[in-house]
């Protein structure tokens, strides 16, 4: 388990983390979210030893980080980094063995991410010869070959095609039914609606809104409906308090803009005018949530 507490650091006169607690469970994904400059990167690196915290504390498995908490951690940054002239399995043994894997263990599990990830044969090709996408992938291996109970990923679905990405996907959550706690940091809102059981948004250096996934959707009144109907016996009335936000022959969207009408009083009034075949409350998304707190704390 990974305990952030009350973890601030400053870079002269710029407060890069104020007071950040989070903390991210094994065999459970934790979505890091926040816009560009909010503080996610300081944050990984401290939580991997990179730099220290100036106040606060970081612990993972109830003991606090550092150098011998490297072998227990993965970590993919958004910054790749390879020996493009290595070949891919030297690179990898390599990896490895800094993190205290023999060379046997090792020749293993290269082996066996290599084909889960359909990179088989690869051992031989040097990483100057691979695609960026296929860079991502080696990348990606030498981050959990050692089997680490902490991976941090930091975009790492970034310039992949749809197979790749999914076949990272499939990894990721084989990591997560291996009990493995999992820190993924991402502005793909996608990735993390589909993927994430929990979730922390940073802005300013700040958590400003942490929970569940669907905690933080259920926080946020859902104010849009969506209505199919059949337009040959009925047509949609104008209603107090609800905005039409498009409309076609068979369908519409509607928005609630009076805190006071709620979606049944909403189909109580369209049953009389309208032959209803699909009458929808939809949730927000992720990415309006995320628009919506930034924006606001960004007005303060």
């Amino acid at each position: 388990m990974l305990e952030v507490r009350n973890v601030s650091k400053r870079f002269g006169a710029h407060q890069a983390n104020a007071g950040v607690s989070i903390s991210a469970r094994p065999g459970r994904i934790f979505g890091l979210l926040g816009p560009n400059g909010a503080g996610k990167t300081t944050l990984i690196r401290m939580i991997t030893n990179i730099i220290e915290p100036d106040e606060g504390e970081i612990f993972l498995d109830n003991a606090p980080v550092g150098e011998l908490a490297q072998e227990r951690i993965g970590y993919l940054p958004e910054e790749r980094g390879l020996y493009k002239k290595l070949s891919v399995g030297d690179q990898l043994a390599y990896f490895a063995r800094l993190k205290g894997m023999s060379n046997a263990d090792s020749k293993a599990r290269i082996s066996e991410w290599l084909h889960k990830l359909d990179a088989d044969g690869w051992e031989t090709k040097k990483v100057q010869e691979l695609s960026k996408g296929m860079q991502q992938k080696v990348q990606f291996i030498s981050t959990v070959v050692h089997n680490p109970r902490l991976v941090i990923l930091d975009e790492p679905f970034s310039g992949l095609d749809p197979v790749n990405a999914q076949l990272l996907i499939n990894a990721v959550q084989e990591l997560r039914k291996a009990d493995t706690t999992i820190l993924l940091s991402t502005h793909q809102m996608e990735q993390v609606e589909k993927l994430c059981d929990d979730i922390a948004l940073i802005n300013r250096g700040r958590v400003v809104l942490a929970d569940t996934l669907q905690g933080i959707k259920s926080m946020h009144r859902s104010d849009r409906v969506v209505i199919e109907f059949d337009s040959a016996t009925s047509s949609l009335p104008a209603i107090d308090g609800v905005s039409i936000i498009s409309t076609t022959e068979h369908r519409a969207e509607l928005q609630l803009t009076d805190p006071s009408v709620s979606p049944n009083s909403l189909l109580q009034s369209l049953i009389p005018h309208v032959s209803i075949t699909k009458f929808e409350v939809t949730e927000p998304t992720l990415h309006e949530i995320f628009v919506k707190t930034v924006t606001g704390q960004d007005a303060v």
